[in-house]
């Protein structure tokens, strides 16, 4: 079985992962897990997401922070989960569909629920599912290129890790915002808007790249 292509990560040759991802071997962690715990982690930071439009401001800041930080603890578990797979040789067959489904749904776990805890406008809630769902069709667009026998391409300008880095400094630009003037939700906005676009512009990128590849096959 050809081995799950992997997004090129800078952060997998750091020593740290590496210890990180051979210590999770040892003990018997499987890459699996590591997927549904990412996973999980975007749901509490979904949660949090959620409830901060009706916290009092301090709570609101508190969790706009726990929230920032389970997005990038979310993006650790995807890269622990690759480095124990292959470098810790404890790869399986049922890996690939482990590697996407919780990865396609923990980004709509954490966009969507973005847009809920914006307050100043009614169309937060769309601005959010917009963003999953664009998400989404990103993933799409690089997995159809694969089924059709191409390399699959994890370009941006708002690939994943993209994603994720605009949605963190969104939510630490909304506890500045919440503990400074009152939460309405204008960085999450702003932080929304980036990712709709960015991922908008990705996935018609790729659908071209799939497109000409074809033409040349």
């Amino acid at each position: 079985m050809a081995a799950t292509p992997r997004r090129p990560l800078k952060t997998r040759s750091r020593p740290a992962a590496r210890a990180a991802a051979a210590w999770l071997a040892r003990r018997g962690v499987t890459p699996n897990a590591i997927s549904i715990a990412g996973a999980v982690l975007a749901a509490a930071g979904g949660a949090c997401l959620l409830l901060v439009a009706g916290s009092p401001a301090g709570v609101q800041v508190a969790l706009l922070l726990g929230a920032a930080l389970l997005i990038q603890l979310r993006l650790a578990a995807n890269m622990l989960d690759g480095l124990v797979a292959v470098e810790g040789g404890m790869g399986t067959r049922t890996g690939p569909l482990f590697n996407e489904v919780p990865d396609r749904l923990a980004d709509l776990l954490v966009l969507v629920p973005a847009g809920y805890a914006i307050t100043w406008a009614d169309w937060g809630p769309e601005l959010g599912w917009a963003a999953g769902v664009l998400a989404v069709l990103t993933a799409y667009a690089r997995l159809l290129g694969g089924s059709l026998g191409l390399k699959q391409r994890f370009s941006g300008p708002m690939a994943k890790p993209q994603r994720m880095f605009v949605l963190t400094l969104a939510c630490l630009g909304s506890a500045v915002e919440a503990a400074a003037f009152g939460l309405e939700g204008v960085a999450l906005t702003i932080g929304l808007a980036v990712i709709v676009a960015g991922s908008g512009l990705t996935f018609v990128s790729r659908l071209r790249r799939v497109a000409a590849a074809l033409a040349r096959a």
